[in-house]
């Protein structure tokens, strides 16, 4: 693309900022045997602030003779400025188009974002289908959280990879360049990468149904193994670590996974077993980070900062360290059971921001029922220690539409909420702000692929509604409280292809065909259209949402172990509907792994 082509387009976009690169920290290799196209489905923006991401551009970049470069799906300015100009979409580093790579990668972060996967291959004039690409085309894969169930999108893909990349992604390189080396077919490249753990590859593999829907996934070869096991890195503290690029603040990453055991959580089964960094290697990493970005904020990152095991010795000292040099350091999620009075009062020294927490249900009953293992108690003594600090703004994330949710259940969100404002103007006006900020989100479930609820229906869009009128009518007279809530049928198209099979394919392409695209972007959202794909595809959203599947059912996503069996679930979903609890597994082991895997161990 030449410089007056590319002047052109940028000058009918909206920000043209994310498509031009040459951020601090970008990489361009001046020499590679083997070019690798990371790409984001979703804008510059969501994309860049997604840390495993920017953990693969570095482990790539990282490796002899391979020059990774990044691509983010084009917004809707962009996407018609490149069709009017006969351009294909390309990557920030060099404007290369992404059919000139090797390895094109998808991120496959959220499931709304599929549909932009196929405008970035349509851009690229790269043909949607694996069965439709010939010798020399590109090798395209994906990796990420929806990887766990990848058969909704498995005819779009060569290769998937399955659990954490940092170690796996540079084995599917090295096998691309041996397969290249000895000028191997595209079909003998795939064996060889099938033979990768952790590396599915879709073709080797035959769906069957029957008239009750998916009845069975068929290995078509040997090469391809049984089930296919995700990647665990061990060694977290000895891993690959990066800093924000776009946000003014460094990422840092101080554990993965949780041993809390929420039924309801996807993330919290498939980043088993708990991995952290040491204390040493955590303030070395911020230290080197804020040295070589000056931004003025370290964000400290996992699903439950609040847990990790050296936090009350961290945070004081990487605080200290921070002042000094005027940078604040932030926990985006706390449990609400933390104890952390100390530490919020002197975060609150350095910059004023809003605390967020997450009882996720309104009632005793129903946080039992998820094993949430929190009280109103936890929460309200949470509350009035930030209260105390001079915090101001507070965000609590609930769900509605939970297994065994009645609407008492529902009620017992606005009355926590009123709870919490009392709690704030009760105190004398000398111990607290001068208003208060609460911001009560409430989100709807979905039933996940490898969690104790995966079996569980999804409410219906009209009971969603009905459930969110009756919370908006209860929330009236919250002092300081704000109500946020999520279309109803957004949240039933997440569930649909959450726990899809392949037939969704089609209803994929469909979909595209009518236009959808950026479908988590309320302004972009199509769901005419969406209903029409299904109904045009001989399918229902329902049967994938809203249906009650059997324990002993076959899932499509059966042939993806994530480690956690699926006797553990099932125990595990027999408990939540007797709303009994299991405990902490840094309270004792809970057996989720199984003996097969008996090596690995959370906090026993």
């Amino acid at each position: 693309m030449t410089d007056e082509v590319f002047d052109l387009i940028l000058s009918r976009v909206e920000k043209p900022a994310r498509y031009i690169g040459g951020e601090y920290n970008m990489q361009v290799k001046a020499q590679a045997d083997l070019r690798f196209a990371l790409c984001f489905p979703d804008v510059y923006e969501i994309g860049m602030s997604h840390l495993g991401s920017r953990i693969l551009y570095h482990v790539l970049n990282g490796m002899d003779g391979v020059r990774c470069e990044r691509c983010f799906a084009p917004w809707s300015d962009m996407e018609q400025a490149l069709r009017e100009t006969g351009e294909a979409l390309f990557t920030l580093e060099t404007r290369s188009p992404l059919k000139s790579f090797d390895i094109v990668g998808f991120s496959l972060l959220y499931e709304m974002c599929y549909s932009n996967i196929l405008t970035m291959l349509e851009l690229s004039n790269i043909p949607f289908l694996s069965r439709d690409r010939e010798e020399g085309c590109p090798l395209i894969v994906a990796g990420g959280p929806c990887a766990v169930n990848p058969e909704p999108i498995a005819p779009f893909f060569d290769a998937i990879v399955i659990g954490d990349g940092e170690e796996a992604e540079p084995e599917l390189v090295n096998a691309y360049r041996a397969s290249r080396a000895a000028g191997e077919s595209k079909r003998q490249l795939l064996e060889r990468l099938a033979a990768i753990p952790g590396v599915y590859v879709p073709s080797f593999y035959e769906a069957e149904y029957d008239e009750n829907g998916f009845k069975a996934l068929h290995r078509l070869t040997d090469k391809a193994p049984e089930k296919v096991t995700r990647r665990i890195l061990r060694n977290l503290d000895a891993a690959p670590f990066v800093g924000q690029i776009v946000h003014d603040r460094v990422a840092l990453e101080v554990m993965r996974g949780c041993t809390r055991g929420c039924r309801f959580c996807q993330a919290g089964y498939i980043y088993r077993p708990v991995r952290e960094r040491s204390e040493k290697t955590l303030l070395r990493q911020a230290e080197q980070l804020v040295g070589c970005t000056g931004y003025d904020e370290i964000s400290l990152l996992s699903l439950s900062t609040g847990d990790y095991s050296r936090l009350h010795d961290l945070l004081p000292e990487i605080m200290d360290r921070m002042e000094r040099k005027r940078v604040s350091v932030a926990l985006p999620s706390l449990r609400i059971d933390s104890l952390l009075k100390d530490e919020l009062d002197k975060m609150q020294s350095v910059r004023k921001a809003g605390l967020t927490f997450a009882p996720e249900a309104g009632t005793q009953r129903m946080r039992d029922v998820i094993n949430k293992n929190v009280t109103e108690e936890d929460l309200l003594r949470a509350c009035a220690d930030a209260f105390e600090s001079g915090w101001t703004g507070v965000k609590l994330y609930f769900m509605i539409g939970l297994p065994t949710e009645t609407d008492e259940d529902v009620l017992g969100i606005a009355e926590l909420a009123r709870k919490v404002s009392r709690q704030f103007y009760s105190m004398p006006k000398e111990k607290r702000g001068k208003g208060l900020r609460l911001t009560v989100s409430v989100s709807t479930f979905v039933p996940k692929p490898h969690t104790a609820f995966e079996w569980c229906a999804q409410d219906e869009p009209e009971e969603i509604r009905r459930k969110q009128r009756l919370l908006v009518g209860a929330m009236k007279g919250v002092r300081g409280g704000e109500l946020h809530y999520h279309p109803s049928f957004l949240s039933v198209l997440e569930a649909a292809f959450s726990r899809g099979d392949r037939r969704l394919g089609d209803v994929l392409l469909k979909a595209h065909e009518k236009g959808c695209r950026f479908d988590s972007w309320s302004e972009h959202f199509k769901p005419d259209a969406w209903q029409e794909a299904f109904t045009e595809c001989g399918l229902t959203v329902a049967e994938y949402a809203h249906r009650q599947r059997a324990l002993d059912e076959p899932l499509p996503w059966s042939h993806v172990d994530v480690v956690v069996t699926e006797d553990y679930l099932k125990r595990e979903y027999e408990k939540a509907m007797a709303a009994q609890t299991t405990k902490d597994c840094r309270q004792g082991c809970n057996g989720c792994f199984g003996r097969a895997y008996a090596d690995y161990r959370c906090f026993a």
